[in-house]
């Protein structure tokens, strides 16, 4: 549902230009999919991009079960995103601070 291109910088650099998109899951599937965030990278080329998980937990795919639901996603100035869910009627700030050393 919630599609946002990251132009911040406070995720590592190989966020930044990516996709990053909200599945708020299937209601309508005997298989239960979605209800999570991934993160979307083009190949250089452009023909192909990787989908790799970025926020999780919402589900469980042994019981076939979920209690939240991503639906929505917003960029602050400062760069860190926000995500609605919309089955618990809640908003989550994530943030990045990279290791110390």
């Amino acid at each position: 549902m919630g599609v946002k291109f990251y132009t911040g910088s406070m995720f590592p650099k190989e966020y930044q230009g990516t996709m990053f998109i909200a599945r708020k899951g299937s209601w309508n599937r005997t298989k239960k999919f979605g209800y999570d965030v991934i993160n979307v990278r083009p190949s250089a080329d452009g023909k192909s991009a990787k989908l790799k998980p970025f926020m999780t937990g919402f589900m469980d795919p042994k019981k076939n079960t979920f209690w939240g639901r991503p639906a929505y996603i917003a960029q602050l100035a400062d760069g860190s995103l926000l995500v609605s869910d919309e089955q618990l009627g809640a908003i989550y700030r994530i943030t990045y601070s990279a290791p110390k050393k």
